[in-house]
Formats: structure tokens, sequence, C-alpha cells
């Protein structure tokens, strides 16, 4: 399911709830997939947009977000066997998670400097101990314990009705295909949400999620899609829509996709089916 209400659950079957939907043990980037471009982990870094990387078709303008739209979307195919598995809390804690500490790193985990593993691997620490853009509070959760820590802690105070989790399902997909044209099938259902959190996952040798809110407007749609090329690919997408991007610098990878600039009122962009949205539940929804 793209949504699921957890606003009377018990923390234990919450924490049931999120392992369910990450695939049971899974929760992020191999750290073997370093080919690629990931447009979360530069999410506010100076990049350059390349045409040949389909990474990037993932964004859109709220004005695009309309039934019978058609737009190429990439959705990256996650194989739960070999992706990385949350550690629990105690023994992520035990593990330094510092770039000061990446040679100690390589040699525990058993990379050479160097590798395809080990920039990886510094380039999700170094990102994770950067400053947050401004009207933003981000953290890199090694637990899924720390996880829901930080979700609770960022939400307080926004609903009594609880914390509801979205994220992105295929229905029914082709093998092999991670990019074609998707048309949108009725009208996006907008999620309301005075607030929320993203988190994002980065590529490591264990689950680390890189969360983070922003205090600026942002929009959540949920959104079911239909391939062009295949027809039978159906999924239920989530989309965030930022309505504030005047922080953001100019360099950032959404705006030479579509060619705009700071300040664009509603970039888009879809979520992979790894990634989570949480926001409150208003107090009317749970009653």
């Amino acid at each position: 399911m793209a949504e699921e209400g957890i606003s009377t659950m018990k923390p234990i079957l919450l924490y049931l709830l999120i392992l369910s939907m990450l695939g049971c043990v899974t929760g992020a980037r191999s750290i073997d997939d370093t080919g690629s471009t990931n447009h979360h982990q530069h999410q506010h870094d100076h990049m350059a947009a390349s045409n040949n990387n389909p990474n990037v078709m993932v964004f859109f303008t709220l004005a695009d977000l309309k039934q019978g739209a058609k737009m190429p979307i990439y959705f990256p195919i996650k194989n739960p066997s070999t992706s990385p598995r949350f550690l629990p809390r105690e023994e992520a804690d035990s593990i330094p998670f510092s770039s000061q500490q990446l040679p100690y790193l390589l040699k525990f985990f058993s990379y050479l400097p160097g590798s395809h593993q080990a920039t990886a691997m510094e380039q999700t620490l170094t990102h994770c101990q950067g400053d947050p853009i401004k009207g933003e509070v981000k953290f890199c959760a090694t637990s899924l314990e720390s996880m829901l820590d930080f979700v609770r802690e960022t939400l307080q105070g926004e609903g009594e009705g609880g914390i509801r989790v979205v994220s992105t399902t295929h229905l029914n997909r082709s093998s092999g295909v991670v990019l074609q044209n998707y048309t949108v099938l009725g009208e996006p259902r907008e999620v309301e949400a005075p607030k929320l959190v993203s988190c994002h996952t980065m590529p490591y040798p264990y689950a680390i999620f890189y969360c983070h809110s922003q205090a600026t407007e942002n929009k959540v749609f949920l959104v079911d899609l239909e391939g062009v090329e295949k027809k039978g690919d159906r999924v239920e997408a989530v989309a965030v829509c930022h309505m504030d991007t005047s922080q953001w610098g100019r360099g950032h990878v959404s705006f030479q996709v579509l060619g705009v600039e700071p300040g664009f009122s509603g970039v888009c962009h879809f979520f992979p089916e790894d990634n989570l949205v949480y926001v409150p539940v208003p107090t009317h929804a749970a009653a």
C-alpha cells in the first residue's frame, strides 16, 4: 500500500510496519550501487544534470501533476536479497559514523581505499555531516529506532492523531524496466501535511537513512501511474512538491532538469519505493 496510518499503533507495531514496508530486513542502497547519481543524496549540492543520467528523471513541476499527463520517470529496481540491512540500535551505535574515522571504517568493513565502496561511504558520511540549509533540520539515521525517534521529535506537536507514513508501491512491474513514460491516472490525491519528514536511503554497508524536514511549505501527493511502453505496469507513487526553493543552490539538479531558478514554487519529485515520507495525522482524521 502507498499509505499506512499509524495513529493508534504502539511503538513496536510502528517498528514492524516500517520493516514490512521496506522489505522486512532491508532499507538502503547497496554499497556497490555507486555508478549513478542519487539525487536525494545531493539534494542541495551544486551539480550538473546529464541528459544521459536516468536518475534525474524524477523531477516535474506542480503544473505537470494532473490527470492524463505523461512524463518519463525513473524508478530504480531494488533487490531485497542484496540490499543492506538494518543493524540493531546497540550495534549501530557501537560503530563510528564519521568521515574522520573513514580509514578505520574501511578496515572494519574490508574495503580498499579508493574503491567504489570507499568512495560511496565517504560521500555518504560527508553528506550526513554537512550543514543543513536555512529552515531545515536533518539527521542520518543509523538504525530504524533512531529514525523513528527523529521523526517523532520533529513532528511533535503537529497533530494529536499520531503519524502516517507513505511510500511508493509497484503494483505490477515488467522485469528490468527502470525508465519509461507514465500516464497519470485520475486526479492526484493530496495528503494533508502541515509538516513532513522525508527519509532517503543512502549507500553504505548497512542501512542508513538521510532524514530531513523543511520549515517551508511542501505538498505530498499519492499518484496512480500506468506505464506507456509497458501498459501493465502500475505504480502508486509518492510525490513531494516544494513550494519554496529560495534557499536552494543555483546548481541544484532540479533547476537544471526543469529549466527554472531558485525561488520557483512547485518543484516536485517522485520517491523510489524504499524512501519514506512521514506526516502528522490531523486530530479530525484520527477520530
